[in-house]
């Protein structure tokens, strides 16, 4: 019956302003970015990818949403190359918010760009055949669902879907906006009133100027579409309970009179709670990415004060990626979330670097004011209008022109009359569920290119180690000095400080071992003509490290004894390296 009724919605929304948004032909690999992917047909994109290259991917049940629907990731590895958690992870997510649809898009593209260039781009198969990446193109699924199958505005819908108790009444999620002219978009109610706030633009009666102070207005307000379905006398007060999946993680987390939307307790969500059990059964994820819009930025932490500042070397690390990531998509800003946005509990990037050390990202995606744009050379010249919204009538009008021009219309839908059974005499119109917040489908492939290019850079430097033994030499009878070299070639190190500060997981092992030999002394070499080390005094033959990025790091060990000796390096990020060598008797002291 559900599939019966997405298809039915999908029917209507083909002939309606929004069709150039989404399409229910097939799916076929490669898969195709002309339109936007509903819920079922992300599943059906992934199982597609799957069945299409089952050599090189892992089709996973994160598990369930709130609403029981399966959340899928799509793990792309080469295990020709290498054990899976032998190799550095890169996770990504989209979509956790349920109206950021391109989120989901990005990820897409990019599993789609892997697998279909990797025997034709030597890179790319390089960096597949070293890493893995955890992809989960939509972790709100519930909240996909409904964005496609029910009317909504651009940014309603945005929670997870547990129920709540909006307006304390003993009912939940019983009054939700209503598409009352069957357009399948939420949009807003206004009425002719004397004594209104706004007036009509003479230019341009689609847009509402607020007035000022002692001026006298014609028009109200009275928000989104609806009826009171409830029959408490107000309308639209209760939709989905409000809970905010980037809230409800399990790091700094704070209770709903601190942080709007963080739900009763942390992971209450099943959709947060199967993606941080997921994340955390794969400890070589080094790098990971929760896909977000709007405003054109990529995040990182700290969000909130409890996490304090970041160690100098961690920075150091976000802000090579960052740099590069300014570079890849243009005009989109690096920005530390807590500082530079504002401070919010709960989320995403703190719980992956202050629980799991691990370097995490959120990009922001779509800069509407940069995208929709419909000036002369001339007008380009003139200062931004200042305001925002029904404040800034001049940006508005540029907007309509936007649609009116490139899309013929379809991001906006003109006012017209209708007969409402509290308010009488109103107009419906404004803006489409597929517009402000993504891009019209003509600028949504720059979008998701440049930003699947952002990720697969990390993926590119991820830790990336190899390890050699950099001399022997007899030092005396049965007494042999071995130097060995680790190096990471990679930007991003093979633990994080905070992860080594605050021991939230194994550290890095050098070990050497063999039948007939014995390290009785080994520590960090700090200077190779010296021979300056510093010797740990228990267990020598396990030296506990971290590599940084772009860097190397050297070990002395004295060694009695005789025959092939084992040298091996174990690291979550890092993954596994050894070597056999031999002390050899004729080697000059």
């Amino acid at each position: 019956m559900k599939r019966l009724l997405t298809i039915t919605f999908l029917l209507i929304f083909l002939t309606g302003p929004a069709s150039a948004q989404i399409s229910d032909r097939p799916i076929t690999v490669p898969l195709s970015f002309e339109h936007y992917y509903s819920y079922d047909q992300v599943v059906e994109a992934v199982k597609a990818l799957n069945s299409a290259y089952p050599e090189l991917t892992r089709l996973d049940l994160v598990g369930k949403s709130d609403e029981g629907r399966d959340i899928y990731s799509l793990v792309v590895h080469n295990p020709e190359t290498g054990a899976e958690h032998d190799k550095p992870g890169v996770y990504v997510d989209g979509n956790i918010h349920g109206n950021e649809i391109q989120a989901g898009e990005v990820a897409l593209y990019m599993l789609n760009y892997l697998l279909t260039k990797y025997d034709s781009n030597s890179r790319v198969r390089d960096i597949v055949d070293r890493n893995v990446f955890y992809v989960t193109p939509v972790l709100n699924v519930d909240g996909r669902h409904h964005f496609f199958a029910d009317a909504n505005t651009p940014s309603s819908n945005r929670s997870v879907r547990m129920p709540f108790d909006d307006d304390r009444d003993g009912l939940v999620d019983e009054d939700f906006p209503d598409d009352l002219d069957g357009d399948g978009s939420i949009r807003q109610m206004r009425k002719k009133d004397p004594y209104g706030e706004y007036r009509l633009d003479p230019e341009d009666p689609r847009v509402m100027i607020r007035v000022g102070p002692g001026e006298k207005g014609s028009w109200t307000l009275l928000g989104r579409e609806g009826i009171d379905n409830d029959g408490d006398g107000r309308i639209n007060e209760d939709s989905e309970g409000y809970a905010d999946g980037n809230r409800n993680w399990g790091y700094d987390w704070m209770p709903r009179y601190v942080q709007g939307g963080s739900g009763d307790y942390p992971f209450q969500s099943a959709s947060i709670r199967a993606a941080g059990r997921y994340i955390r059964s794969h400890p070589n994820i080094s790098s990971a990415f929760a896909l977000h819009n709007s405003g054109g930025m990529y995040l990182r932490p700290p969000s909130s004060s409890g996490m304090g500042k970041l160690p100098r070397e961690d920075v150091e690390v976000y802000d090579y990626l960052g740099t590069q990531n300014e570079r890849l998509v243009p005009g989109y800003r690096y920005l530390v979330s807590g500082e530079d946005l504002y401070i919010s509990y709960g989320d995403f990037v703190n719980w992956m670097m202050g629980c799991n050390g691990i370097f995490a990202w959120v990009p922001e995606l779509y800069m509407v004011g940069e995208s929709e744009t419909f000036k002369s050379r001339e007008e380009e010249k003139q200062p931004e209008p200042q305001g925002y919204g029904r404040n800034n009538p001049e940006r508005d009008k540029e907007r309509l022109a936007f649609s009116d021009y490139l899309t013929h219309g379809e991001l906006y839908k003109d006012w017209e009359p209708f007969d409402h059974p509290v308010y009488g005499e109103i107009e419906i119109g404004g803006w489409t569920k597929f517009s402000s917040r993504m891009p019209p489908i003509f600028l949504l492939r720059e979008l998701i290119h440049r930003n699947a290019m952002a990720i697969i850079f990390s993926a590119e430097n991820t830790p990336d180690v190899s390890l050699e033994v950099a001399g022997i030499q007899k030092i005396g009878d049965g007494l042999w000095q071995v130097r060995t070299r680790l190096e990471n070639s990679g930007a991003i190190p093979t633990m994080s400080i905070m992860a080594w500060k605050h021991k939230l997981f194994r550290r890095d092992t050098l070990e050497v071992s063999g039948e007939e030999a014995r390290v009785i002394a080994g520590g960090e070499l700090h200077n190779i003509y010296t021979g300056e080390t510093s010797y740990k005094e228990n267990k020598p033959e396990v030296q506990l490290l971290r590599i940084p990025g772009f860097s190397k790091i050297e070990h002395q060990f004295l060694v009695s004894g005789s025959g092939d000796i084992s040298i091996s390096y174990s690291s979550n990020w890092g993954g596994k390296r050894s070597v056999t060598v031999e002390l050899e008797e004729t080697a000059d002291p």
